[in-house]
């Protein structure tokens, strides 16, 4: 009886902090998510009337990496929190059927979106500044694209980077150099 206790709460343990929960649509849903009618125009003017980023991220049913990102860096109490305290995200499935208005007022379904914005990975985060010329498409009027699944270090530093608009500073520190001081800064023995 003592080992099935003992081995039962070995399997609790092993659990992620908090699944990460299934939508209808087989994407995974975080609170932080916002349902909306995806008119980035209107998604733009929200996310600044809450003083927050706009951020579309590109996520596709069955990617492990968007599970990946899902249960082992969006469930971390820091990420999550700088999201939903900083950021507007708008969830696009990569293979999706619901109608996206692009900033230039071009009206497409997420998949042919997609597409004309050469979203090739899963997950794709794409940040926003808060002004976007109406000529503009999403990805031209972009502060930076993360494409792919990263660790809870560089994925909180991409956060950071952009809430702190470190991309409009002159000098040599992109971001790569900016992730680089912060992996020795944390001095966790970790490269991320």
């Amino acid at each position: 009886m003592r080992h099935w206790i003992g081995a039962a709460l070995a399997a609790v343990i092993a659990l992620p902090l908090a699944a990460a929960e299934m939508g209808d649509d087989g994407l995974f849903k975080s609170p932080w998510m916002r349902d909306t009618f995806k008119d980035l125009r209107e998604d733009l003017d929200e996310a600044n009337a809450e003083g927050k980023r706009l951020v579309l991220l590109f996520e596709q049913r069955g990617c492990i990496y968007c599970r990946q990102m899902h249960e082992e860096v969006f469930t971390d109490p820091m990420v999550s929190d700088y999201i939903d305290e900083n950021y507007f995200v708008v969830q696009l499935n990569l293979h999706g059927d619901i109608e996206v208005t692009d900033f230039d007022g071009e009206s497409l379904s997420e998949k042919d979106m997609a597409r004309k914005w050469n979203i090739l990975f899963t997950p794709t985060m794409m940040f926003l500044p808060e002004e976007v010329d109406a000529e503009a498409t999403a990805p031209q009027a972009a502060v930076a694209v993360m494409p792919g699944a990263f660790g809870k270090g560089t994925t909180i530093d991409m956060l950071t980077w952009v809430q702190e608009k470190r991309y409009e500073l002159d000098g040599d520190e992109d971001f790569q150099r900016y992730h680089a001081r912060r992996i020795q800064e944390r001095d966790n023995g970790k490269t991320d």
